[in-house]
């Protein structure tokens, strides 16, 4: 089923949906299976795949996407990062998923891998999502996703330019956005309003990540421009010093509250950046059917 149509669906309860990545090792990748064991006794309505930065790593990201979608038999979205490629090598991709059976992409620019030191973008290569958009709509009929930030892109020079980029995103053809996470559920709400002023009516749903480590945390806190507030970091503060254990289920509890509040005030659904791991959204989605709430 096309995500867009799950989206606008007449169902009460949220959509639920995880996200996954390539595994690098043998090791991850024994790691990942055991998830898929665990997350999809969870009924998910889709998942997604991200794809590796200019290219990179495309053939593993290709067998993940057919391994989900056709063996796992799960609802399967694959992410296309635009950056670097030429407009035959996007061609390609989009072949594949089409040969595969997707019927949902998620565009997004995607970052130029810092580890290849003979990288060079292809020159006719799509500088961003919005330019990758109407190209996907012209080769097949694919529901297309993209991304929005509550808390502004990185990148972006104000709160007010971010936003017009959403708005181009959806008039190049995005269907739906899945919000970057956050930690404080206000940036969400206040983002859904603005966009909504500005004309903005497709679904927006809100990304969870859910603390597994502090170190893991701040990393992509700084990587994706997430604040986090003081209330997480005077709670992970006051947590015994090394116990992983409970900063993991400081996570559980800070997730499950984000949930329970994003739910309580209608949104459509609620994506989960699982990092390849199960425990901690199990035990999530496990304290909010216990609350009636899924």
């Amino acid at each position: 089923m096309r995500v867009v149509d799950l989206y606008s669906s007449n169902t009460t309860k949220p959509i639920i949906s995880f996200e996954f990545s390539r595994p690098k090792t043998e090791k991850a990748a024994a790691s990942l299976n055991k998830a898929f064991d665990s997350l999809a006794a969870a009924n998910p309505d889709y998942v997604s795949v991200t794809f590796g930065a200019g290219g990179s790593n495309r053939e593993g990201g290709f067998e993940l996407v057919e391994h989900l979608k056709n063996h796992r038999n799960l609802n399967t979205v694959a992410y296309i990062a635009g950056v670097g490629m030429g407009p035959d090598a996007i061609t390609e991709v989009l072949d594949r998923f089409k040969t595969i059976g997707i019927n949902t992409v998620f565009a997004i620019r995607g970052d130029a891998p810092t580890w290849d030191e003979n990288y060079q973008p292809h020159p006719e290569a799509m500088e961003y999502a919005s330019d990758l958009l109407p190209f996907i709509k012209k080769q097949h009929d694919f529901c297309v996703g993209a991304a929005g930030y509550p808390e502004s892109h990185s990148e972006a020079v104000s709160p007010e330019q971010d936003l017009e980029m959403l708005k181009l995103k959806v008039d190049q053809g995005a269907e739906y956005i899945v919000a970057q996470f956050f930690y404080d559920n206000q940036f969400f709400y206040d983002y859904v309003d603005k966009a909504r002023v500005m004309g903005i009516k497709v679904p927006i749903i809100p990304g969870i990540m859910p603390i597994y480590s502090v170190k893991m945390t701040e990393n992509l806190a700084g990587l994706c421009g997430t604040k986090i507030v003081k209330k997480v970091r005077d709670g992970l503060d006051q947590l015994p010093k090394d116990d992983k254990a409970a900063v993991v289920q400081f996570g559980i509890d800070l997730a499950t509250e984000q949930c329970r509040d994003l739910i309580k005030n209608g949104v459509k659904g609620i994506h989960f950046y699982t990092m390849n791991r199960s425990k901690t959204v199990v035990s999530i989605l496990n304290n909010l059917k216990a609350e009636g709430l899924l």
